[in-house]
């Protein structure tokens, strides 16, 4: 099973001033696509379709199946040249990852360590080249948004660039400094409220070859 397209509620023009290449609403980075569906998609990240998997509801997040072929994409001016994982959150973790496996998604591990955001656990599934990885909602906003019967959601991405530095210099004060990625000699920046995008992106260096 593999992503092949994530909806965001972002207009083509927002991604173009980034550096993104975009055709027909479409920015392609590595063999997944990202339609940029405008507001009416609703703000951030909405939904996604996978090769290989049905339609329906994940425990909340959105999902089309798709018999769309992979098809590689060049890098993109800004130097980004594919997503390495997608993050949802969860405020049940294990209801989650039993609802995900159900419907056929490589459970690779689930890391039992918090997260330098607070996150108390998250779990990591492997959907080809992409990792989604699911994050335990911490307790305090659990409890600010209603409790944790609430469903899972998307959040936000993570996209590789294989000069980190050169990425970053482009995009100005739109960007973070690089810093240490949680990863073991990963690198990364975070892109600012003011480069306009509705879903939290994160700017990676590549893993390596082992990563899972």
């Amino acid at each position: 099973m593999t992503v092949d397209e994530l909806v965001v509620g972002d207009g083509s023009a927002t991604w173009e001033a980034l550096g993104f290449a975009v055709e027909s609403d479409v920015c392609a980075s590595g063999d997944v696509r990202i339609r940029l569906a405008g507001e009416s998609a609703g703000k951030g990240l909405s939904a996604w379709s996978l090769r290989g998997a049905g339609d329906g509801d994940l425990d909340g997040l959105a999902t089309t199946g798709s018999d769309t072929p992979p098809t590689e994409a060049p890098a993109h001016p800004n130097g980004v040249t594919a997503i390495d994982h997608v993050v949802a959150i969860s405020p049940d973790l294990d209801r989650t990852i039993a609802a995900l496996e159900a419907a056929g998604l490589d459970l690779r591990r689930v890391r039992e360590e918090p997260t330098p955001a607070g996150a108390p656990r998250q779990a990591f599934f492997r959907l080809g080249a992409v990792i989604l990885e699911v994050v335990q909602e911490p307790s305090e906003a659990i409890e600010r948004g209603g409790g944790p019967e609430r469903p899972a959601f998307f959040w936000g991405l993570a996209l590789i660039s294989d000069d980190l530095e050169a990425t970053v210099a482009g995009l100005g004060d739109r960007v973070s400094e690089i810093r240490p990625a949680v990863q073991p000699g990963r690198h990364i920046a975070t892109l600012r409220r003011s480069a306009g995008l509705s879903v939290p992106v994160a700017l990676m260096t590549p893993p390596f070859p082992s990563t899972t």
